[in-house]
This record gives C-alpha cells, sequence and structure tokens, in this order.
C-alpha cells in the first residue's frame, strides 16, 4: 500500500490485532493463510490469495460450524484488498471488497471495514462529481413505484378466502401507552397509521436516482427464486445497482431477485438515516434484536413462519399482503420437524396440498399493508407475506426486558 496516508486506507485495529489474529488462524490449522498474509499488505496477488483461502474455510460446512477466527481472517483479507484497490483508485472493486468483509466476515475489524467503507464512498462521490456526475441531492428522478392494484386481479392471486374474514385493525396515532395496553400485552396484531410521514425514507426510497447515488455501487445478498422453501433457490452476491435493474425488468419468476431479511442499514448508513426506530420498539422494556431491510418487486412470497420476537414492519414503498395466524394454531399448522426450518410451516397457501386442507377452514387475520403504516406482529404468531407492487420495508425486531439476555 501507498506511504502517503490519503492514499491509503486507515485500519489501526487490523495494525494492532493483526499478529495475534494470524497466531490465532495457525492454531486452528491456517499455517498456510498466516504465511500467505504476512505477505498481503505489499502484495496483491498474496492478498487475494489468502482471501480465497479464507473463502473456501467459510464454506467448508454449514454457516454456524465456520469457527469465528476465520470469518475474522476473511475481513483481514478483504482489507488488504481493498487498499490496493483503492490507492489504485479503483474504487468500485475497493467498496466490493469491503462489503464482501462486512456481509461474510467476522466482528473483530468490523470497525476498519466501516471506516475504510466511508472513506472510500467518499472518493467514490468526489470522483463521480469531478466527472460530471451526480451526487444523489439533487431533484426527485425517476419513481421507483407509480403502479396502482387492481383489487380484481389481487384477489386472484391470494390465498383462499383471502380479505374475506376478519381484517387487521387499523389504528391512527396510537399511543404508547395504548400500543403497551391494547395490543403488546394481549398479543394482538394492530396497523399503526400516520407515524412515518417524518420519515426522509418515505420520499427518498421511491427515487430511483437517490437509491444508485447512495448505494449503487454497494455489494448485497439477494435470494433467487420463488422462496427459501423451493428446491431451485438460491443466494447471490450482486451490486445494489444490478438488483435495481433487475427488479425493474421482474420477467422470468424463477428469477424473481429480493433482498430479504438483510442488516442492510448496518452496511449502508446513509439508508439508516432516513428511517427511526419508532418509540412502540421499547415496549416491554427490552431491547433492538435486529433491523432487517426487505426490498424486492411484486410477486416475491415470505412463506408461513413464525419468529422469535416482537415485530413491527414498516411499508416505505408499495403495499404487501399479510396473514396471520394465532401462536395457539401452531400445531395444526404442520411446521417442519427439520431444526433449521422449524418454524416454517409445511404448508403453502398458494397451493395447499390435500394432507393439509383442514388449514383453509382455520381463524386467521389478514391486511393490505399500505405505504406508510406499520405492522405489529407479535412473537410466534404465524404469517404470510406477498408483495403487491414493488416494495420497500424495514422489519424491527425487540425482546421483553425478561428474555433480553436470551440469543
Amino acid at each position: 500500500m501507498s506511504e502517503s496516508n490519503g492514499n491509503r486506507l486507515e485500519t489501526p485495529t487490523l495494525d494492532k490485532e493483526s499478529g495475534g489474529l494470524l497466531r490465532d488462524i495457525a492454531c486452528h490449522g491456517g499455517y498456510a493463510f498466516a504465511s500467505m498474509a504476512a505477505q498481503a499488505a505489499g502484495d496483491l496477488r498474496a492478498a487475494e490469495a489468502s482471501r480465497e483461502m479464507a473463502w473456501e474455510q467459510l464454506h467448508s460446512g454449514p454457516w454456524h460450524s465456520v469457527l469465528p477466527v476465520w470469518r475474522d481472517a476473511y475481513s483481514m483479507a478483504c482489507l488488504h484488498v481493498a487498499g490496493f484497490h483503492y490507492r489504485d483508485g479503483e474504487f468500485e472493486e475497493a467498496l466490493r471488497a469491503l462489503d464482501l468483509g462486512l456481509i461474510m466476515g467476522g466482528t473483530l475489524l468490523k470497525k476498519d471495514l466501516e471506516s475504510s467503507v466511508e472513506k472510500v464512498t467518499e472518493k467514490s462521490r468526489e470522483a463521480r462529481v469531478s466527472a460530471g456526475g451526480s451526487d444523489g441531492d439533487g431533484a426527485v428522478g425517476k419513481r421507483l413505484i407509480n403502479e396502482e392494484i387492481d383489487m380484481t386481479e389481487v384477489l386472484r392471486i391470494l390465498p383462499l378466502k383471502s380479505l374475506s374474514t376478519k381484517i387487521v385493525v387499523k389504528r391512527s396515532a396510537l399511543s404508547l401507552e395504548g400500543f403497551l395496553r391494547e395490543y403488546f400485552l394481549s398479543g394482538s396484531p394492530v396497523i399503526i397509521t400516520d407515524c412515518m410521514s417524518h420519515w426522509p425514507a418515505r420520499a427518498k426510497w421511491n427515487d430511483l436516482d437517490y437509491l444508485e447515488s447512495v448505494a449503487g455501487y454497494r455489494t448485497v445478498p439477494v435470494e433467487v427464486g420463488k422462496n427459501y422453501l423451493c428446491s431451485d433457490w438460491k443466494q447471490e452476491l450482486i451490486t445494489f445497482s444490478q438488483f435495481l435493474q433487475r427488479m425493474q425488468s421482474n420477467d422470468c419468476p424463477a428469477l424473481l431477485t429480493y433482498l430479504a431479511q438483510h442488516p442492510l442499514f448496518d452496511q449502508i448508513t446513509d439508508l439508516r438515516k432516513d428511517i427511526l426506530v419508532p418509540d412502540y420498539c421499547f415496549a416491554g422494556g427490552g431491547e433492538l434484536r435486529s433491523l432487517n431491510a426487505w426490498f424486492g418487486p411484486s410477486g416475491t412470497v415470505t412463506p408461513l413462519h413464525h419468529d422469535p420476537h416482537h415485530n413491527i414492519l414498516a411499508q416505505v414503498v408499495g403495499k404487501k399482503y399479510i396473514r396471520l395466524y394465532s401462536s395457539s394454531l401452531s400445531e395444526e399448522l404442520y411446521p417442519h420437524s427439520e431444526t433449521m426450518l422449524c418454524n416454517s410451516s409445511q404448508v403453502d397457501l398458494d397451493n395447499i396440498d390435500e394432507e393439509f386442507a383442514k388449514v383453509v377452514d382455520l381463524e386467521f387475520m389478514d391486511c393490505i399493508l399500505e405505504a406508510g403504516e406499520m405492522l405489529y406482529i407479535p412473537p410466534k404468531w404465524w404469517h404470510y407475506v406477498r408483495s403487491l407492487t414493488t416494495s420497500f420495508s424495514v422489519s424491527f425486531w425487540w425482546s421483553n426486558s425478561e428474555d433480553s439476555t436470551d440469543s
């Protein structure tokens, strides 16, 4: 890397911890990696080779079985690779390496990765502006979504009995006390309206030029295919710009691409500044557990499943159909027996098999969640979600004070 501070990425944690990290890696059998990584700061080929070695370790078995030291090893290698690209003015390549480190790497070097992303992003914007491009602060550009929905068509594609029985109640300007007393403590879903109008995201995220300017070069994980329970489902790493292009074409259902349950706002802080954590997420005295993005075209489906925490799903852009079943109906909803899928139902609500026919008669409530509305989903309540238009949502998971120490 260059000797000039202005032309290199500052990595104080890596500088301090690299010796100990390399020893830990060697102790876990990573002698070849440690030897290669020791040369990586001054040799691009060594940096690339060490990153490939760490990548192979990350994919040597189930993700939960990967040793944390190998995730930190991958972060280290990504920082080395990004440093060379940054020195050479290859900002897109540098950002890709840093994003891969954030997505796939460990926690030890996260601050170095984040500060490096900030520096590279600023340099990239300066380069675009000097070349006559936009920095994303101009007038509103092309809208992400303009379409309206045809209710006749919607009812044709939704699961049986949709929107015909019990609709989720809507409350405007619901106080925190009212939410706690009437819905949180009783474990009842509710739609809260008129509580997102002050979010910058409500306007900004419907502007394709804005999304391109703040996130276009960033690498994100996406899901490709109908849903995660289907055999042809897969995951890919693509740039946000490529994702936007796929989403707008959306010609082939088999290639339906969804940015689902990803901590996008930890990765791209400019987008995090566009939203606020709702006060309702502090009900129960617990703590926020995760903040995830759900962004995709019309037709994306999250199959029937339940989650362990309190959940507010904030609909920023577009519309979604959501069906909810009480947690008391878990056994009747045929959960998968496999540990990894035990929170998912075997029932495909879009095409219910004869062996699950009794599900048709189970009580549920449902709704169409409109842009600017939030839906509270209590813990363990089963829910099925379908995007009716291009849709950008944010989920806020939080725990009760009594289970805030649980994983």
